[in-house]
């Protein structure tokens, strides 16, 4: 049998605006709550955060943002940062999502590939100095105005006067509006060169945070903590997306993530769901104070951004009360996610799986070499088609045409392989793929291996110079509190007569952290720099 899947078609696609959606939400559940911000303690009902995002709406409207237009924020988690998505989204401009560990060089790169006209800008964040570096690039870029939070030029922005509406402060009707329409570009964490502007549609984005959520049986009952960053899909679309779409409440832990903060929250604010990357869950299984808090009311979640260890998960469902928890699989450009294991999955399929085909989309596995769809059991790259696809790279004609074939299919890069019964699992990215001595050799293999170690808390396994076979293989381990690091003698130890001689890591490397980009994946590529370098290896 190919590996092929096409997911189911029931329900239908949502086919409306972002705004429109939001405010059908409004008038079926005006007086639940809708969103939570747990630092500074606001809360928001659904008629209230309506009432907040119109103002936002209309004081842009005022400064000359029309449909099309690109706002940008850079912020980190903040309820600010929802209000924007939704004001922009009512008025059909472009939110350009700003990484929040971006410095000088990479703003001023972002504004000026998207065209940004009006920047939303945090004032500060742990050690960046937001006003500053804005400062430093403004000029040098077409944006127009700045608002930073909190200022009284914000609070000019966000007047509520409740004898102004949308209709009045536009020149077009709301209604003119189309799913189709772009309205969020999203830059990727390239590992190299500059990042791609990744545009999403209403239909892309509005579409897969409903399925997503819907997967997890999600209603207007349930209370999601979302620690993860409101500028990666995660937060944004699988996140706020996903609750506004079902009425569910939107909580927000912190600014930034914090495990301790995390568990609080979910305890005190009695959230049915979290979302997270593996490190993040495996932060807080970890932390000091994991046993005293009080995780009983949660039943679901989403874990995503990188392949889950099996312990983690089991942790989640057996300590942490997620009997639902999802794996979802994806990347920006695909709004995100194209596979996900659904609530009433066995462990087996949601600790040894990426889940399988979303609904409304079609998944194969080609050939690198030929692209013809290769037999279920055997390694391809994973490709994707259906709404979900990206628009394409903004102002990069070239880019989307090397993602994107003539037939739809979005060419993700990632090496998979689909089971028999359509569940899909990642085995490697092409290029992470290690060849020693004409073997090829997946790292994600090894790291669940090495992962089952006692000592070990997580692992990341590259492929580093070798004269002899081309490349080694180099395990990256973070040791387990109050335990002596191991060494490449005890990891081949453990590792004999369980893994082939040539899977078994000739170097090993024992850190405190790894080089993470602000969405939680590990970057290998930096991992490779180093280790060849501290090793010595050409």
């Amino acid at each position: 049998m190919e590996s092929y899947a096409a997911g189911e078609t029931e329900p239908a696609l949502l086919e409306e605006t972002i705004g429109a959606n939001f405010e059908r939400t409004v008038a079926a559940h005006p007086d639940r709550e809708a969103l939570v911000e747990v630092a500074s303690g606001r809360r928001w009902t659904w008629s209230e955060l309506d009432r907040d995002v119109d103002a936002l709406a209309v004081g842009l409207a005022r400064a000359g943002i029309r449909r099309g237009d690109r706002v940008g924020i850079w912020a980190p988690n903040c309820a600010e940062w929802t209000l924007t998505q939704y004001a922009t989204a009512k008025i059909g401009a472009i939110l350009v999502n700003i990484n929040p560990a971006y410095r000088t060089h990479e703003l001023a790169y972002a504004l000026n590939q998207s065209g940004t006209k009006l920047l939303i800008s945090a004032t500060e964040f742990k050690t960046s100095d937001y006003r500053a570096m804005v400062d430093e690039v403004v000029d040098q870029t077409a944006v127009e105005q700045v608002l930073f939070l909190g200022s009284p030029e914000w609070a000019d922005h966000n007047v509520h006067d409740p004898g102004t509406t949308l209709a009045e402060v536009l020149d077009y009707s709301l209604t003119d509006l189309s799913p189709d329409d772009p309205i969020n570009i999203q830059y990727t964490s390239g590992t190299t060169g500059f990042p791609k502007g990744a545009t999403l549609s209403h239909r892309n984005i509005l579409n897969n945070g409903f399925f997503t959520t819907e997967l997890i049986n999600f209603t207007e009952q349930d209370r999601l903590c979302i620690p993860v960053p409101f500028y990666h899909c995660f937060g944004m679309v699988m996140g706020n997306l996903g609750c506004t779409t079902h009425g569910a409440t939107m909580v927000i832990p912190a600014p930034g993530f914090d495990p301790e903060i995390t568990l609080r929250t979910i305890a005190q604010e009695r959230c049915t769901g979290v979302y997270g990357v593996p490190t993040m869950f495996i932060a807080m299984q970890n932390h000091p104070t994991f046993a005293d808090h009080d995780l009983s009311t949660l039943r679901t979640g989403v874990m995503a951004g990188s392949i889950c260890p099996v312990e983690v998960m089991k942790r989640c469902v057996e300590e942490m009360h997620m009997a639902e928890v999802s794996i979802c699989y994806g990347m920006t450009e695909t709004s995100p996610v194209s596979t996900q294991t659904r609530a009433d999955d066995d462990l087996e399929r949601r600790t040894a799986t990426i889940g399988r085909v979303h609904p409304h989309v079609e998944i194969k596995v080609v050939d690198p070499v030929t692209g013809e769809t290769v037999e279920r059991g055997r390694t391809g790259e994973f490709c994707t088609r259906g709404y979900s696809v990206m628009l394409g790279y903004w102002d990069d004609e070239q880019q989307t045409r090397e993602a994107i074939d003539e037939d739809g299919w979005m060419h993700t890069g990632d090496l998979a392989e689909m089971r028999d019964d359509g569940y899909c699992n990642i085995v490697g990215r092409i290029k992470d793929m290690v060849i020693r001595g004409g073997e090829n050799v997946y790292p994600r293999e090894i790291e669940e291996f090495l992962y089952t170690h006692p000592d070990i808390e997580d692992v990341q396994v590259i492929g580093v110079p070798d004269e002899k076979y081309g490349e080694e293989l180099c395990a990256w381990i973070k040791m387990r509190t109050g335990t002596e690091p191991l060494d490449a003698d005890a990891v081949r130890a453990y590792s004999n007569g369980k893994l082939a001689h040539y899977k078994i890591p000739r170097y090993v490397m024992v850190v405190e952290e790894f080089p993470m980009t602000v969405t939680g994946k590990v970057r290998k590529v930096e991992m490779r720099e180093k280790s060849a370098a501290e090793l010595g290896l050409a």
